[in-house]
């Protein structure tokens, strides 16, 4: 059934009782904010619970990549998102001592979106959000957080959380699917084994004002032992500075005299807005790749971080996490429509279909990790001239830009949506 399909639906919810749901998704981000979208446009009665208050978390994934741009074309929000204020990123350079050179060139895609949209993480959420809030079968707790699986006869059947009133409370669920992120309480409470793939480095990042007369496109500037990509956010400078894995502590007995003095040798005409880069407001992120070796368990499924975490490289986290959601509820919505329940052959399924395009991005980013990233950050030379050269020849060019915007497997919606005659908008408690 293509995206496009409709059925007509009534204009009432259908009836649940209090604690109880068919799908029950434990994280508000991407991977859970569009599954239960796309779950409750067919139909399916979902709860998504997010631990915060708000979605109002800097320096997260704000790089929306054509693949999911298509998504939200084939679910009917490729408009809305289009109001949105954002930025449309064509490729990226490498500036280096010698000269520089252009990679992944987006402008040569063919598609509806030849570029990468970078807007905040907090409007692509509350517009996910918003939109499913019109679905009847859908809710959305806030300052909720997954502690905790329920079983049943050897099947998940729910998960405890808590909220601002404390402890105790339940959801029970025919599935449950854990999107809560890298650091995965329910993977963790299904005793899932994780790979640890490694990681050599650290992000440090932090915003920088961006002027009049500035390189107009992002970059990335190796030098001797240091290595920032700069990405251009508009009005700022959007800045990861990546330092070896569990340097921080050295920068900061550094100071931040010595921390400006290395951006302003790596990037000069950082030199003159340096007095607002502040230590204390520098977010660090704890690199991390890995994956499950198994994605679920009777009555629970991980997708997106929860299953597989990704490296910053190339910045393609959050579209694999919605490539995770657009895959899921193609398989489930069937059989919770047909039976109202989902086997375990179900939850295989979408691990069978998601593992290759996963282990692919991130033997491409180990890769980049072992050949880039870790020789400048130990002081060593880039790749041979050679390979440097080949990065920028244009079939190299529209090979990396179609890796990166889109992924080795683009999933597309295949769920149908459902014509309400009367949306409501339940209270986002």
């Amino acid at each position: 059934m293509t995206a496009h399909t409709e059925d007509r639906a009534t204009d009432r919810a259908p009836y649940r009782e209090p604690g109880r749901t068919t799908v029950c998704v434990a994280g508000g981000g991407p991977a859970g904010a569009v599954l239960g979208l796309l779950l409750a446009r067919s139909g399916i009665d979902v709860v998504v619970l997010e631990k915060h208050g708000d979605f109002l978390r800097d320096f997260r994934g704000d790089t929306i990549h054509p693949s999911t741009l298509d998504v939200l074309d084939e679910i009917g929000l490729g408009e809305r998102f289009e109001r949105l204020d954002h930025h449309k990123v064509l490729g990226m350079d490498v500036v280096t001592d010698g000269g520089e050179f252009s990679v992944a060139d987006l402008g040569a895609l063919r598609g509806r979106h030849p570029y990468i949209a970078m807007v905040p993480q907090w409007d692509f959420l509350t517009m996910i959000t918003q939109a499913a809030a019109d679905l009847p079968g859908f809710r959305l707790l806030m300052k909720a957080e997954a502690t905790g699986l329920l079983r049943e006869d050897g099947r998940v059947t729910g998960v405890r959380y808590r909220d601002a009133a404390g402890d105790g409370h339940e959801i029970r669920a025919e599935l449950t699917v854990a999107a809560d992120g890298r650091h995965s309480t329910l993977r963790r409470a299904a005793g899932l084994p994780v790979r640890d793939l490694g990681a050599p480095m650290d992000v440090a990042w932090f915003r920088l004002p961006r002027e009049p007369g500035d390189r107009p496109n992002p970059f990335l500037r190796p030098g001797p032992g240091r290595l920032m990509a700069v990405i251009d956010r508009g009005t700022y400078w959007q800045t990861a500075y990546m330092i070896p894995k569990g340097g921080w502590s050295r920068v900061r007995a550094r100071g931040a005299d010595a921390l400006r003095a290395d951006v302003a040798e790596l990037v000069p005409f950082f030199a003159d807005r340096l007095g607002e880069l502040d230590l204390d407001r520098i977010s660090v992120l704890d690199v991390r790749v890995d994956r499950l070796r198994r994605w679920y368990r009777p009555g629970l499924l991980c997708i997106g971080d929860a299953a597989h975490a990704m490296s910053p490289i190339g910045g393609v986290g959050i579209n694999l996490a919605v490539q995770d959601a657009v895959a899921t509820a193609n398989r489930v919505v069937p059989a919770l429509r047909a039976t109202g329940t989902v086997g375990t052959a179900d939850l295989a399924a979408v691990q069978r279909r998601r593992m290759p395009p996963t282990m692919a991005v991130q033997a491409f980013q180990q890769l980049t990790q072992r050949f880039v990233v870790e020789r400048v950050l130990s002081g060593r030379a880039l790749p041979p001239d050679a390979l440097v050269r080949a990065s920028g020849v244009p079939a190299v060019q529209r090979l990396l830009a179609r890796l990166v915007g889109y992924g080795p497997l683009p999933e597309h919606v295949r769920t149908p949506a459902l014509t309400w005659t009367r949306p409501r908008t339940p209270a986002l408690t």
